[in-house]
């Protein structure tokens, strides 16, 4: 890894300012020898570390390119554990972009998607699963999606898989020493062994519980309002994303197409579609809408089906509530500002048995609230988290931590009834599924795989 690498480290177009990320042995003085600073007596190889130095960017004729800032952070006291230089020149593309050809000029290759951070990983200064959590942070949609992965960047995942490691190699320690030494030691401690492989078992399946509940910060879900015409699916839409998105008004069929909006429900990013009034039409548009409006309902994560207490319950709501599947459903019955309702409480537990109904005015905005507490129960479900877990996970950790998983079952189940070299081999493969989550056992093309994903310049 001793070549160096450039990249644009913003996001393209205009903005105050942009950033040209250097890394590899010798990037400094690369960057010197076209680098004229205003204190001419003190060179930029001769600078402070982390230091932040003012002059001019020159180009091969020797002409001005822009005036910038030149950062340097020498190793291994850095993101990339090697010599980093980041040039803060103005956020013009024009300017960025030369900036960045002179870097090229002089022989630096340009970075390959994410190669800063993989750099950080392959120099020890981050485990994978911390590499992993800085594009989680760059794709967080909401303040607890950022949270999490903050935490991850800070270690968490690392310290807990530290602690399981430390216990089957504990375990595998004792095993090795009855093989090795029968005479000495004696058998192995079947119930110590057992214990410990217990305790094993349980934590990963706290960490992958607690790693589905932080799935869906990190994803989010679909949720869809559905109704018949008027019952104020487009009203419900502007009050949760708090602007005026759908068309309202008392015709019924004015929303004809499905509409998308981004909300954010106690930290879960939600994307919201307001449906077209499911009901039989011989208006072709309104018809396609109808179509396009079961489809969004057949593959929701969740769906919120409104009645209206103005108008009671008729055959035509029944019908659209038994295409709905009962475990993804909330009933919102709106209007329970009016006076005349058609509606009856005992109506309502006849024909919704065991579903979460919720009586709300949207015009009112009542309701709302518990709204979004029984969003947030559905989705998370209701059991207090004892646990005090928090861990982001994503899929190839899943499958790092299930396989795992069964590795230390299978070891479980072996436990005084098989050869102890049996039982080492699924310890050792436990331990060997865990090191593929700090990177420790995984193969050079599955790295590669996974910094892929990354934005160039990160």
């Amino acid at each position: 890894m001793s070549d160096r690498i450039v990249a644009i480290s913003t996001p393209p177009g205009e903005g105050a300012v942009g950033i040209v990320r250097l890394s590899g042995s010798g990037v400094v003085e690369t960057v010197s020898g076209f680098f004229h600073p205003y204190n001419k007596d003190l060179p930029l190889t001769l600078r402070n570390n982390f230091s932040l130095n003012l002059g001019w960017l020159l180009d091969l004729e020797g002409e001005k390119i822009d005036e910038v800032l030149v950062s340097v952070m020498r190793a291994p006291h850095s993101y990339t554990g090697e010599d980093v230089v980041e040039i803060n020149c103005h956020g013009g593309s024009l300017a960025i972009r030369r900036c960045l050809k002179r870097c090229l000029d002089t022989g630096v290759r340009l970075a390959e998607p994410g190669e800063f951070t993989k750099r950080a990983f392959l120099n020890d200064r981050l485990e994978l699963s911390q590499a992993e959590a800085v594009i989680d942070i760059i794709r967080a949609k909401t303040d607890r999606g950022l949270k999490l992965a903050v935490q991850q960047l800070g270690g968490r995942q690392g310290q807990l898989i530290a602690d399981l490691e430390e216990q089957l190699l504990h375990l595998n320690a004792m095993l090795e020493a009855s093989l090795d030494f029968p005479d000495e030691v004696g058998d192995l401690d079947d119930a110590e062994a057992r214990r410990i492989l217990e305790s094993c078992i349980n934590k990963i399946k706290q960490l992958l519980k607690a790693g589905q509940r932080a799935e869906v910060y990190r994803d989010g879900i679909n949720m869809v309002i559905c109704g018949k015409p008027n019952v104020g699916k487009s009203s419900l839409l502007n009050a949760l994303a708090q602007k005026e998105r759908a068309i309202v008004t008392d015709i019924p069929g004015t929303t004809r197409d499905v509409i998308e909006e981004y909300i954010n429900i106690r930290g879960i990013p939600v994307k919201i579609v307001d449906t077209a009034g499911i009901r039989e039409t011989e208006d072709l548009v309104e018809l396609i809408g109808v179509q396009k409006s079961k489809e969004v309902i057949e593959n929701a994560d969740l769906v919120l089906f409104m009645v209206d207490f103005s108008a009671g319950i008729s055959d035509e709501d029944m019908d659209i509530f038994a295409g709905i599947p009962a475990e993804k459903m909330i009933v919102l019955v709106n209007k329970e500002d009016i006076e005349d309702k058609k509606i009856s409480p005992a109506e309502l537990r006849e024909k919704f048995q065991n579903m979460t109904v919720i009586k709300s005015s949207v015009k009112m905005e009542t309701g709302l609230d518990e709204l979004e507490q029984a969003v947030y129960d559905l989705v998370l479900g209701t059991e207090t988290m004892h646990d005090g877990l928090e861990i982001m996970i994503n899929l190839r950790q899943k499958l790092a931590l299930q396989n795992s998983l069964a590795h230390m079952q299978a070891a479980l189940e072996a436990l005084g009834t098989m050869p102890l070299d049996c039982l080492g081999v699924d310890i050792w493969g436990a331990l060997e599924r865990l090191g593929e989550l700090s990177g420790k056992s995984l193969k050079e093309d599955i790295i590669d795989r996974i910094f892929h994903d990354f934005c160039i310049g990160k």
